[in-house]
């Protein structure tokens, strides 16, 4: 057996998982062969000088991700782990994964501003009302209010994953202020540096352009019409864990950085603070969850907001993106019913489909769950970021029981899924190839269209085993590249 078979032989120990870049018989797929031959190839010392030159470039321009963690007395600031071997797609494979993504997000923007109107799919019994009515993210605040072109999810955050087969699942829905923007540009401009003649052979679709559409989608929703309208992003501050992407965003699209105390609500608009004296503001780009938005119509202890704002916004002076009250379509247990959506309000077949779900909530459900936590993994519907979550074959009998215990209580607050056998793509480790699992978070920007960035941002469980790839819990990222043929 030749080396390279043998080191192979060596990565792929598993028949279990579907690899992203080798076959079941250890055969190099055909779109990653360029990429393999380089890393394959490359001595360990180029290696070091590659990894360090990477880590110093990050350090450099301050990319970094700030951990809270119950162990820490203060929070971590620090670059986000960066592997540099690139995840790969084939053209025709991407093809359908957009497809797929922009369908899903109609449907989502469809079913939001039907719970805030008519709520013809509660009234069908597609969807139960005790679903919409007592989800944490429901705003009553948001009913007839009518959103600037109806476009209520500007920008989201779809996470996709490979089982076993290599068929793609969408394991959660971003609709809220979804983030990760900044690691894939910031990403892919150290890669067509540091790889300059690989990235440049393996014709990778440009992702520049999208921050034009990004761009653009924003301005379509300025109420005003104004051909350059005032955007802003508003921001929870500086100490927010992804601040890096709030300034790299403002600084690319040129729009207004802004906190709370930077805005102005006079006469139902909102004004942003500058050298010059007020300034109308005619979209917020918002970067901070809906109960911290305005005080006076959500959490009033909120000093990140702008008390007045949602008037402002009511008497449609003001765009925000994505709208308030969109999270009620992101929550986990909604999720389970998105195929039916895009059958209810689309008439079409999902061309993605969803990780098989329980609704604890629904007894049979429940009972089959709490008799197979082991084999399950249970999520908090409200939470994100590998927040609240039981992985069952991986968890301890005392954290099994824990979750039993808390679903019997409040079984309304999770929802089981099948655990998927999440695909794996390398890294490099110590100077050799290692396997470690993945999924992708793929961003659509709808304005008057729909567009997917080509690629999105590929998150890597790190730890040797796990399935947990959130940057929160210690998870790393890779570029993505989409190739053109």
């Amino acid at each position: 057996m030749s080396t390279a078979r043998q080191s192979q032989t060596h990565y792929y120990d598993s028949q279990s998982f579907y690899d992203e870049m080798f076959d079941k018989d250890l055969a190099v797929r055909p779109h990653y062969e360029s990429v393999h031959r380089l890393f394959s190839r490359m001595k360990p010392a180029e290696q070091a000088a590659r990894q360090q030159a990477l880590n110093q470039r990050m350090l450099e321009e301050g990319i970094t991700f700030t951990l809270y963690s119950p162990n820490q007395p203060e929070p971590l600031e620090r670059t986000i782990p960066f592997d540099y071997i690139p995840r790969v797609i084939p053209k025709h494979e991407w093809e359908a994964i957009d497809r797929g993504l922009r369908q899903r997000v109609q449907a989502l923007n469809a079913f939001i501003h039907d719970i805030y109107h008519e709520q013809h799919i509660v009234k069908d019994g597609v969807i139960p009302r005790r679903m919409i009515v007592s989800n944490t993210y429901f705003r009553p605040e948001m009913i007839g209010v009518d959103v600037p072109g109806g476009v209520y999810i500007t920008a989201s955050g779809i996470d996709l994953i490979r089982d076993e087969k290599g068929k793609y699942y969408v394991l959660e829905d971003n609709l809220r202020s979804p983030s990760g923007f900044s690691y894939l540009y910031k990403g892919r401009t150290m890669m067509s540096e540091l790889f300059h003649d690989l990235y440049l052979s393996c014709s990778v679709q440009d992702i520049e352009r999208s921050l034009n559409v990004f761009l653009s989608a924003l301005r379509s929703l300025s109420p005003t019409g104004k051909r350059d309208p005032v955007i802003a992003l508003l921001s929870p501050g500086s100490y927010n864990s992804a601040y890096f992407e709030h300034t790299f965003l403002a600084q690319q699209m040129g729009l207004h950085l802004v906190e709370g105390r930077d805005l102005v609500y006079k006469d139902h608009k909102i004004y942003v603070r500058t050298l010059s004296g007020l300034r109308q503001v005619d979209v917020i780009y918002r970067r901070l969850d809906d109960d911290y938005l305005d005080p006076l119509a959500f959490n009033p202890n909120s000093m990140l907001g702008v008390p007045g704002l949602m008037n402002a916004y009511r008497a449609g002076n003001v765009a925000i993106a994505n709208a308030p009250g969109t999270g009620v379509a992101d929550d986990k247990a909604v999720y389970a019913y998105v195929p039916d959506m895009i059958r209810y309000y689309l008439g079409e077949e999902p061309i993605l489909s969803n990780v098989p779900t329980y609704i604890l909530s629904r007894k049979e459900d429940r009972e089959f769950a709490l008799a197979h936590l082991d084999q399950l993994v249970v999520k908090e519907t409200s939470l994100s970021g590998g927040y609240g979550m039981l992985i069952g074959p991986t968890a301890s009998a005392k954290e099994i029981a824990a979750f039993a215990d808390a679903i019997r209580k409040a079984p309304e607050r999770y929802v089981a899924q099948t655990t998927m056998l999440l695909s794996r793509a390398p890294v490099m480790l110590d100077g050799a190839m290692a396997p470690r699992h993945i999924d992708l978070r793929a961003f659509v920007l709808k304005g008057t269209d729909s567009h997917v960035i080509p690629g999105g941002l590929t998150r890597v469980a790190l730890n040797e085993g796990s399935l947990v790839v959130n940057s929160s819990q210690g998870g790393g990222v890779k570029d993505t590249w989409v190739l053109n043929r």
